[in-house]
């Protein structure tokens, strides 16, 4: 039984974990307000005091940001994406406790771009598998990833199903695994092609990784 000055210790860490845990299912999506603080101690049935604990170690894990005079919003989602080693995009998201969805866009086997062609040291005329796929969390789409494979490599892959395989593990599966990787980005500005795969509205920054 919790008793004395332990009771509102443990009520505040219950509510910041509820509420944490609706931010990460969508619930709240980023960018949106909160409710007011009255209203979520009422719904809690706690004091202000026991409930500005509850945000204030929200805002400490970065889940929250509190305006002065405006309210409590979601902040934008963090993500940590590990260079050290080569494994699923969407894993890291996972380890992270975001719930992925993936949906895959298009998937077909192409010529392979000049650029696309240089980097996998193919030849001009190779042809490749293209795999495109958006990739959702906290609530909204915001990853689009395109993938090229040389064909050599991309035997079987076609009958993968992506939204639940990540592409490492489908070409390991065929005996290819990643030794090395090289990654750039650059930042831009979110134009109508881009924007159709998020829920963002054109003219936003966004970050492109090769």
């Amino acid at each position: 039984m919790v008793t004395g000055q332990d009771a509102p210790t443990a009520r505040y860490r219950t509510i910041a974990a509820d509420l944490a845990a609706r931010i990460r299912a969508g619930d709240y999506r980023p960018g949106e307000a909160l409710p007011s603080q009255r209203d979520l101690s009422a719904a809690y049935g706690v004091t202000l005091m026991t409930l500005r604990q509850a945000l204030r170690q929200l805002s400490d894990e970065g889940l929250i940001e509190q305006q002065p005079g405006r309210g409590t919003f979601v902040a934008p989602p963090h993500l940590a994406y590990r260079l050290g080693s080569l494994r699923s995009f969407a894993d890291d998201l996972r380890d992270q406790g975001h719930e992925v969805r993936t949906t895959v866009v298009g998937r077909a086997v192409r010529r392979l771009p000049a650029r696309i062609a240089g980097a996998l040291r193919a030849g001009a005329t190779d042809s490749g598998l293209r795999l495109e796929r958006v990739r959702a969390f906290a609530g909204r789409r915001a990853v689009h990833q395109v993938s090229w494979v040389r064909a050599s490599h991309a035997a079987g892959l076609r009958e993968v199903d992506f939204t639940t395989t990540s592409l490492y593990e489908a070409l390991a599966a065929g005996g290819v695994s990643g030794a090395r990787a090289t990654q750039t980005i650059r930042p831009r500005v979110r134009d109508g092609a881009r924007a159709a795969h998020h829920d963002d509205a054109p003219g936003g920054a966004v970050l492109i990784t090769d």
